[in-house]
């Protein structure tokens, strides 16, 4: 008898081929295959976990609305990884988180800082800045009585556990006045523990005794009525402030002194001789801190004379910098020019360190009294390279052309070689000499191509940060202006300097700053990509 079997079994059952076990392999690997998903599941978790704590944290602080988005993106996150398809979403949404992250929300936080009094003094709400006062003001009821305290902990917020006289168990935290509380744990006749909360042994109480030390717990919603701090972290005293707040009236009076400090509206308690009371609160202050840029003398100064060098320094930076890499480029294309390719290594060679190392070495080499350039170039002069207005000046035009000039050089060389020869031979054939031929042809061709990268190296050099916070730290400091400012300074440094260097901080006044850079740097911008487009018109 014939048994006969069905092709298609057939084929399944014969070995498979080369072709078809590399066509497996590669589905398996497009699939993920089972280690992938198991490490997508754990990536996932992660960051599920991550946002419920970083919502626990912002519930805490009553920021509902960004916990909800913490939450809804990491959903957000589960729903698309997890699933079949949306190829787009996958790749798009961690690029999408980073822009929103570090593009969007900086941009917004910092045009709505811009119109507050957001600084050294004014760094919380008008609550914080009366706890602060009264705590700041405190002194021990002389007859206070003692109160058995148990530190405990919960998401690392600590927070009392009070027996009082009367034998009632309260707790409460810096921000929570003490509220009564059931269930908790007594060993005699004091409360020791409390379900949802970690007891303090004696030595992580001894680990964190400054910060215990600096707790005041509010005895209630009123802060006259007092606080509770604790010497040892086994028993508390009631304190009271010297100052009392008057909610109803908007008031802080000294009773020491008899003072009476009024919310005038400027974000701080202040007498009626001027006299403010620190810190104060933050407050929307409109478009005062730009008015104070241009109107404030002691501010406009400085602001204009480092708005112009800033100018000088972009523009010097991109001609110069240009300038020696077209020549530079000019000279090693000429087919005359012998062992081109060794010239052009050496040429990229400052363009092949990082910007901040080089500018520390320059500044070691510049220094004034033991550098090289005084030292061994000049034979032991005093020339003063970063100390001088000028010559401070001058050495960072001087070290930005060692730093720049190879990245013109590339492009200027990658352009020339792009121009037809051609056209260049039919110029000389008519009798144009060299010069002609570059000024005619090949200077307007190389424009076209070089032009958008002229207009993005000023933009960089609008903002070139690291070197000159690198090579004089933006001075010689002036010290007649009312703002923390050099003479080198640009707008970016100078915006950096009012922010975050010196006793006291403006951060409105520098976020006001940064619009106005970001406005003068998109104009020019705009300007000159319009102009470019004309010499698109020569090709």
């Amino acid at each position: 008898m014939t048994i006969t079997q069905d092709p298609e079994r057939r084929a399944s059952s014969a070995p498979a081929t080369t072709r078809q076990r590399r066509a497996t392999r590669i589905a398996e690997a497009a699939g993920g295959g089972w280690g992938l998903v198991l490490l997508k599941i754990v990536l996932l978790g992660l960051i599920l976990a991550l946002a419920v704590f970083a919502a626990l944290v912002l519930i805490r602080t009553d920021q509902w609305v960004v916990a909800a988005i913490v939450i809804a993106v990491a959903l957000l996150a589960v729903w698309v990884y997890l699933g079949r398809g949306r190829l787009p979403a996958k790749y798009l949404m961690p690029g999408l988180v980073f822009l929103f992250v570090f593009q969007i929300f900086a941009a917004l936080y910092t045009g709505y800082v811009a119109f507050t009094n957001y600084g050294t003094g004014h760094n919380a709400d008008k609550d914080s800045a009366v706890n602060a006062l009264m705590l700041s003001a405190q002194e021990r009821v002389p007859d206070s009585p003692s109160y058995d305290l148990t530190i405990v902990d919960q998401l690392g917020e600590l927070s009392f556990l009070v027996t009082d006289p009367d034998g009632d168990v309260l707790l409460g935290g810096e921000e929570r006045p003490l509220d009564e509380v059931s269930g908790a744990e007594m060993d005699g006749g004091k409360a020791v523990g409390l379900a949802g909360y970690t007891t303090l042994t004696f030595g992580d109480i001894v680990a964190q005794q400054e910060r215990i030390a600096e707790m005041s717990v509010p005895l209630s919603d009123d802060p006259n009525d007092g606080m509770l701090r604790t010497p040892d972290g086994s028993s508390a005293y009631v304190y009271t402030s010297k100052l009392v707040y008057d909610e109803a009236a908007g008031t802080m009076t000294d009773t020491s002194s008899g003072v009476v400090y009024s919310d005038i509206g400027t974000g701080a308690f202040t007498a009626e001789d001027g006299t403010e009371l620190r810190p104060g609160w933050q407050i929307n202050v409109g478009f005062d801190n730009f008015t104070r840029a241009f109107a404030e003398q002691s501010i406009r100064g400085p602001f204009l004379q480092v708005l112009v060098w800033t100018f000088a320094f972009a523009i010097l930076s991109v001609l110069t910098t240009f300038a020696l890499g077209l020549f530079l480029a000019i000279v090693f294309n000429d087919p005359r020019m012998k062992s081109k390719k060794y010239y052009r290594v050496l040429m990229i060679l400052p363009y092949a360190f990082p910007g901040f190392l080089s500018a520390l070495v320059w500044a070691g080499m510049m220094n004034q009294e033991f550098g090289f350039l005084n030292v061994v170039v000049f034979g032991g002069a005093d020339i003063p390279w970063l100390t001088n207005e000028w010559l401070a000046k001058a050495s960072i035009i001087l070290v930005n052309l060692w730093l720049g000039f190879p990245y013109m050089f590339l492009i200027c060389t990658g352009a020339l070689q792009s121009i037809p020869e051609d056209v260049q031979e039919a110029a000389r054939v008519d009798g144009a000499s060299a010069w002609q031929v570059f000024r005619a042809i090949k200077l307007p061709l190389l424009l076209v191509a070089v032009a958008p990268l002229l207009i993005s190296s000023f933009a960089f050099n609008f903002n070139n940060f690291s070197l000159i916070y690198m090579l004089t730290g933006g001075g010689p400091r002036d010290i007649t202006a009312g703002v923390n400012v050099g003479a080198t300074d640009i707008l970016i440094t100078m915006v950096y300097k009012v922010a975050f260097v010196g006793s006291t901080s403006d951060y409105g006044l520098a976020s006001a700053f940064s619009i106005i850079i970001f406005i003068l740097v998109a104009t020019i911008s705009v300007i000159a990509f319009r102009r470019t487009k004309a010499l698109e018109d020569l090709n």
